[in-house]
């Protein structure tokens, strides 16, 4: 069962853009469950709905416009992959947080493989779920942590603030995760950066020593940024990825 302590008093507040509380969208058809995460999430000052199966997540999502979504994979009508897939179809951004009873690596990296942001196994701790949110809000323009800049590397741009990035002037779209990988690797041009690095910085803990999901969100990242095109992101065999200007 999940358990809640009272959240650190420094713990920032988040806010949408405008000032307004944060949407998080709950799926999960455990009336206990749904009921506890809810109570947790209101308690950050977060705005929250609940729905009990995928096609109510559906709706509500396109309802509501969440700003994450906790998703369990098990649902009565239709899993979370499913459920992903149609959000996706209507906010190709929305960060999302999977919830599973499994803890087998092939099935943490299926629901990341489908296109979820993260995950957490049941059963959790409430504080983690938190932060886990967090973690992928920061991720978004829901809140940004340093004001945004413009990044430029080659023919390569990122604007933190709209987070929109092109490549030789061509718009490329990247999911909340992609983002925060690519713009890791474009803060620091030219140097390697292992994939112990990596985890830390962009999943902000370490992901149970699953390095494939960093060689995972690296492939991700290639097909969008390299693909046609003269590479900028290299593996160095045995230390780990760069990112530099095509030569």
């Amino acid at each position: 069962m999940p358990t809640r302590q009272p959240a650190p008093a420094s713990a920032p507040a988040l806010t949408r853009p405008d000032g307004s509380p944060v949407r998080v969208l709950v799926v999960d058809d455990e009336p206990n469950l749904t009921e506890l995460l809810s109570m947790a999430l209101r308690y950050e000052g977060w705005e929250v709905r609940t729905a009990a199966s995928g096609m109510a997540a559906v709706r509500s999502a396109k309802e509501f416009g969440p700003d994450a979504v906790v998703l369990d994979m098990m649902l009565p009508d239709f899993d979370g992959m499913e459920v992903l897939r149609r959000m996706r179809g209507e906010d190709p951004n929305v960060p999302v947080l999977f919830l599973t009873a499994k803890d087998a690596v092939e099935d943490r990296v299926a629901g990341l493989t489908a296109g979820g942001d993260d995950y957490v196994t049941k059963p959790f701790s409430l504080e983690e779920v938190v932060a886990r949110l967090r973690a992928l809000m920061r991720r978004t323009a829901v809140a940004s942590d340093d004001g945004g800049s413009l990044l430029v590397v080659g023919d390569l741009t990122m604007d933190e603030d709209s987070h929109e990035v092109t490549r030789g002037g061509t718009e490329i779209q990247l999911t909340a995760t992609e983002f925060e990988l690519l713009r890791y690797l474009m803060r620091n041009p030219k140097r390697v950066l292992s994939k112990a690095q990596i985890l830390d910085r962009v999943w902000n803990y370490d992901f149970g020593g699953q390095a494939n999901v960093v060689e995972l969100y690296i492939s991700y990242l290639r097909k969008k940024i390299d693909v046609g095109r003269a590479p900028m992101i290299h593996t160095m065999r045995g230390v780990g990825y760069v990112l530099k200007p095509a030569d």
